[in-house]
Parts: C-alpha cells; sequence; structure tokens
C-alpha cells in the first residue's frame, strides 16, 4: 500500500516537472511565433479541424487566401509567395499544437491523481487552479489573435501582455508546487508578513517588468532608440513632452514604454543588490547559493537585452531574452520559497 502510493507520488512529480518543461517550451515557440511576425497567419480558431496541417495543395490554397484578407497581407506581406506563407503558417501551427497537448497532457493525468486519493489535495487544488489558467489561455490567445485580423497589422499589445502574462502565471504555479513536492511542504506564497512582503514584492515587481516587455513586443518599441544607456542623445526619450501627469499614463507610446522598461531594469538591479548585500549581512548562508543563481541571470538577461537592443533586434539574442526572463523568475520564487515559512 505504502509502496504504491510512493510511486504514485513520484509519478506525480515526474508529470508537474514534465509540465513545467512544456510550458516552458511553448514561451520559447510563443516568443518566436510573436519575432517572426507569424501569429496572424492562421485567422480561425478551429479547436478541431485545426489539429492536423494542410495536407494537399487545395488546403493551403484555402489558408492562404484567408489570411490575404487581413490587413497584415493586404499592408505588410503584400508580395508574399505561398512557400514563404507556409514558413510563418508552421510557427503558429505548432504553437496551437503544442497548447492541445498541454492541455491534454495536464487533464488526464490530473484527473487520474484525483481519483487515485494518494496526492494532497491542497496539491490537487492548485492543479486545478492550473488547468482553469490553460483554458482560460486558450481562450485569451485567441482574443488577442482576433486583434489583429480587422483594423491591424499585429495584436493588440493589451492583450499580448495579458496573454504572456497568464504563461508566466502557469509556469511560476507549477514552479512552485514543484519546490513544495520536493520539500513535502505546503507553503503559501501569499502569507503575510513583514519579511516575507520584501521578497514578494520584488517578485511582483520583475512579473510587472516582464508585463512591460510584452509592452515593448507588442508595440515593436525596441525598434526606436537603439543605443545604451542613453535613448539617442538623453536619458529620457526627447520626443515625450510631459506638460501634463497624464502623460505618463500614455502606455500606447513607444518611447515610454521602451524607457519604463528600463527604468525597472535599473530598480529591479537596485533591489536585487540591497537584497544581497541583506543577506550576506545577516550572514544567511542558507541563501548565498540562491541569491548568486538570481544575480547571475538577472545581469545574464539584462545583458541580453541591451545586446538585443543595440543589435537591431536580432531574433536569436531576443528569444533568449525573454526565455531567460522565465529563469529569472524562477530563481526569485526559489530564493522566496527557501525564506518564508
Amino acid at each position: 500500500m505504502y509502496s504504491n502510493e510512493k510511486k504514485i507520488n513520484k509519478y506525480f512529480f515526474y508529470w508537474l516537472v514534465l509540465s513545467l518543461f512544456l510550458v516552458y517550451l511553448i514561451i520559447f515557440i510563443g516568443g518566436l511565433t510573436r519575432l517572426t511576425n507569424s501569429g496572424l497567419s492562421i485567422t480561425e480558431w478551429e479547436l478541431i479541424k485545426g489539429i492536423l496541417p494542410p495536407l494537399n495543395s487545395n488546403s493551403w490554397e484555402n489558408y492562404f487566401e484567408e489570411y490575404k484578407n487581413i490587413p497584415q497581407y493586404k499592408l505588410l506581406n503584400f508580395d508574399m509567395t505561398l512557400n514563404e506563407f507556409k514558413i510563418i503558417f508552421y510557427w503558429e501551427y505548432f504553437h496551437r499544437f503544442l497548447a492541445r497537448i498541454i492541455g491534454i497532457f495536464f487533464l488526464i493525468p490530473l484527473i487520474y491523481f484525483y481519483f487515485s486519493k494518494k496526492i494532497k489535495i491542497e496539491y490537487l487544488k492548485i492543479c486545478f487552479l492550473v488547468f482553469s489558467l490553460i483554458i482560460i489561455q486558450g481562450i485569451v490567445g485567441w482574443y488577442m489573435v482576433k486583434s489583429g485580423l480587422i483594423d491591424d497589422v499585429t495584436v493588440s499589445h493589451y492583450r499580448l501582455s495579458i496573454h504572456l502574462s497568464i504563461a508566466i502565471l502557469i509556469i511560476s504555479i507549477i514552479f512552485w508546487l514543484i519546490k513544495n513536492v520536493v520539500n513535502k511542504k505546503n507553503k503559501s506564497f501569499f502569507k503575510f508578513s513583514f519579511r516575507n512582503f520584501f521578497f514578494q514584492f520584488f517578485i511582483l515587481i520583475i512579473f510587472l517588468q516582464v508585463i512591460i516587455g510584452a509592452f515593448v513586443s507588442g508595440l515593436d518599441a525596441g525598434k526606436i532608440y537603439q543605443t545604451w544607456p542613453k535613448m539617442g542623445q538623453t536619458y529620457f526619450p526627447d520626443d515625450i513632452i510631459l506638460d501634463n501627469y497624464k502623460n505618463l499614463f500614455e502606455f500606447d507610446s513607444h518611447s515610454l514604454i521602451q524607457f519604463y522598461h528600463r527604468i525597472l531594469a535599473y530598480l529591479i538591479i537596485f533591489y536585487s543588490l540591497v537584497l544581497s548585500m541583506f543577506i550576506y549581512y545577516k550572514k544567511k548562508k542558507y541563501l548565498y547559493k540562491s541569491i548568486n543563481i538570481l544575480i547571475f541571470f538577472l545581469f545574464l538577461q539584462i545583458s541580453l537585452g541591451i545586446c538585443t537592443l543595440i543589435s537591431g533586434l536580432n531574433i536569436y539574442l531576443a528569444s533568449m531574452h525573454q526565455l531567460t526572463s522565465v529563469l529569472l523568475v524562477f530563481s526569485a520564487l526559489n530564493l522566496y520559497f527557501l525564506r518564508c515559512k
């Protein structure tokens, strides 16, 4: 009896790790889909019909004709050939296909673990929350795509940021759950105390930076001011006129969004250094390794961001920049998990 329970718990752990990997992979594929401007190549949701790609020339022509009806083709890609269309189609197709795989891979084992009665109910509640977020994520994904099919050549940066935020939330919850399973704990992220708040606020800033990063991507705000540390000739964009405090909330401004992304990066550096000094001053030796890992990923992330900008938005650097942001979130969560009681 005990041996069987132990085996099921082991399978539960492996399932969570594989789920974490799949979500990380879809964030990678989703980033490349965005960077290659492939996200609008499939103009219908086609939850069932879209499982298989076009299998003959007629199907390809139909998909291509549908793409020709949207603004992105008419205004940007009007000279695109069918073979070029197939490239962007497959990026979006694999993105959607992987999303379907994740949904099935998460649901079926979850049902099994629920009826096995061997997994802590607290863990299962979190898993059902994750599955609910996966469903919501699929709906938001289509809601995002719809924004680029009628009046614009790209998707709404607001909807894109929601889409990425949910993905980061899903992978963060799974990571936190894995930490609990491995350590046989049931720590809550939201347990309030002054010392917990110091770490929680740090994670919140990082999460906010990811959202602002999605705004930068959605607006293509990295295409202007491709210099560092200055933005052109100054540290503040000279095309922004602050004659009213409301101008600070113009989230459609390419210049202002890039400025916010930079400022938040500097704030995160400052906060992490203060955190590091506190840990070493208080001789919290059990946190040394975790804070060092966090500092490493932070400076790697910022270096990749700078290199992406000054390279003229190199697609490989931009993709690594997005992936490293997830690793930075992991390192911050890991540090907080060790610290919180």
